[in-house]
């Protein structure tokens, strides 16, 4: 019974887990009272105005309380966190045949781990009560998930059996992850107008990308069992 759950139970949790991420994630943006950094008394969620950890405020901008979303983002990035905890977890038994695989896939899901324990630091440090704490898992989660895509894009590409296309859709998404680390550590600045639009967007554009390559990954291993 484990060794069928670990071969093939386990990735459907990892997708419906994505999936109710994306579902609770936008449940909150429209629940979320209103406020941005630049106008604490704007109504609603905006795109491009307000970032993904304000869903996690214990009140708005405004001060107005913000239970409701509060709920629903934890709820969604302990989804987040545990879908990516499992999927690392469950990896490395399919890359045993060569020593390079073992290594490879060992040292990936290790960063992949702790990548996913970081975003549950994400939700347990609301952005409003402790931002130090709160930016720093942000930041780990963001520089620990890069290594451990490198590593798997590497393992897939020289598995044989495994189709490609799943080892070139690694490469594009560890590109998003690259890229968007530059931005968000070398990028514009998040107290200008400009810079927070541009921050805010890129970190869902890389949020909902993390989200679908997780999910795009798990359905691609529980098809191709080695």
């Amino acid at each position: 019974m484990n060794h069928e759950f670990w071969r093939k139970d386990v990735f459907n949790l990892i997708i419906v887990g994505c999936a109710a991420f994306v579902v609770l994630t936008v449940i909150a943006m429209l629940v979320y009272p209103g406020g941005t950094f630049s106008d604490p008394a704007k109504q609603g969620y905006s795109f491009f105005e307000n970032f993904f950890s304000e869903l996690g405020f214990l009140r708005t901008h405004a001060g107005v309380p913000n239970t409701a979303s509060l709920v629903l983002f934890v709820s969604a990035m302990f989804l987040a966190g545990s879908g990516m905890a499992l999927f690392f977890l469950a990896l490395p038994k399919f890359y045993r045949r060569t020593r390079t695989g073992r290594i490879l896939g060992l040292l990936g899901s290790t960063f992949g781990i702790f990548s996913a324990l970081c975003f549950f630091g994400v939700a347990a440090f609301p952005a409003d009560v402790n931002m130090a704490v709160h930016a720093d898992f942000v930041v780990w989660a963001f520089r620990l998930f890069p290594a451990a895509v490198l590593c798997y894009a590497i393992v897939f590409f020289r598995e044989k059996g495994f189709s490609y296309g799943y080892a070139w859709a690694l490469v594009v998404f560890l590109a998003l992850l690259v890229g968007y680390l530059f931005l968000f550590e070398l990028g514009p600045d998040f107290e200008s107008y400009s810079g927070m639009v541009i921050q805010a967007a890129g970190q869902k554009v890389i949020v909902y990308a993390s989200i679908l390559s997780v999910m795009v990954q798990a359905w691609g291993v529980r098809r191709n069992p080695n």
